[in-house]
């Protein structure tokens, strides 16, 4: 399914839909951040999904950030909540999503960093690579809002 990311774009299509999404900013004990280059996109991002029916947001992220990475993580902080109407995402099939995250702070517990439909690449990135990969600026705040130990963010 093709996706285009909007933000603050006055050319945007009106958003349609509100899905919550949970993620994660997981940490390893060397500092370094997981990322995984979206094959939808072809950037670089933490993961993150649609919240089901019947989680909770910590079980969202940790779901997500496994099937998505291969990487199983513990819940150990708030990163943010992210609800930015400048920021949407138009999807191929009509679907225009205005964004909603919960993003929480974790720690890996088990498995390993591996490709997978989702993702091209999965790997732990040094803090200063992370200027070296295409990333989209509304990934960027949460990042920075990281990095510069401004959490929780709340929009």
């Amino acid at each position: 399914m093709g996706r285009v990311e909007y933000w603050n774009d006055p050319g945007a299509p009106k958003a349609n839909s509100l899905v919550p999404a949970c993620g994660t900013a997981t940490v390893d004990d060397a500092g370094r951040i997981l990322m995984q280059r979206r094959r939808d996109t072809g950037q670089w991002a933490l993961p993150m999904g649609k919240m089901e029916i019947g989680e909770t947001p910590s079980q969202c992220a940790v779901r997500e950030t496994e099937e998505e990475t291969g990487v199983r993580v513990e819940p150990v902080g708030i990163l943010g909540i992210y609800s930015d109407p400048g920021h949407v995402v138009a999807y191929s099939d009509g679907e225009i999503r205005q964004e909603y995250e919960v993003m929480l702070i974790a720690r890996p517990v088990g498995g390993r960093p591996e490709a997978n439909d989702e993702a091209s690449d999965v790997r732990w990135v040094e803090p200063g690579e992370l200027r070296t990969l295409d990333i989209h600026p509304t990934q960027w705040r949460q990042l920075d809002d990281y990095l510069e130990r401004r959490h929780p963010h709340v929009d």
